[in-house]
């Protein structure tokens, strides 16, 4: 099962050279470019952890993608994305957001079913990796195909 968030995310991976154009469409913009990760893509889990500040400065796309290299070498499995962040007044939101790293194994979501008073059926969505400890929800997985 495949985390679909954000822009794109029903189509296949983007490379390096299609982030890249998306980072430039973003700063062409005036966007100020983020980066942030995490290992539970809930849906709810809007509050990603941050890598750096948000590049408010930057007007190259080979910066950003410097950046994004360095956080992908420090968190090899978990989610990536990449935000552009409208700042104009009336806006100041963020405008366009992609996956730009998945980890290898996604083991996706269960839909826990709540019987409640009466007749009242609730339902919750949890993630089969955060059954785990943070920072190691879909090592495990890759590790043992390691090992193969």
């Amino acid at each position: 099962m495949r985390v679909n968030q954000g822009a794109f995310s029903f189509l296949p991976d983007l490379d390096d050279r299609q982030i890249a154009a998306q980072v430039d469409y973003c700063l062409r913009q005036g966007w100020a470019v983020s980066i942030e990760f995490t290992d539970d893509p809930h849906p709810r889990n809007t509050y990603w952890e941050m890598w750096g500040m948000p590049m408010f400065d930057l007007r190259d796309p080979v910066g950003i993608m410097q950046e994004i290299k360095a956080c992908r070498a420090a968190h090899p499995d978990v989610y990536l994305r990449v935000n552009g962040f409208d700042a104009t007044r009336g806006w100041e939101t963020i405008r366009l957001s992609f996956l730009v790293q998945r980890p290898i194994d996604e083991p996706g979501f269960r839909l826990d079913r709540l019987e409640v008073q009466g007749r009242t059926i609730r339902y919750a969505l949890q993630a089969y990796g955060a059954d785990r400890p943070v920072g190691r929800r879909y090592q495990a997985e890759q590790t043992a195909r390691s090992e193969r």
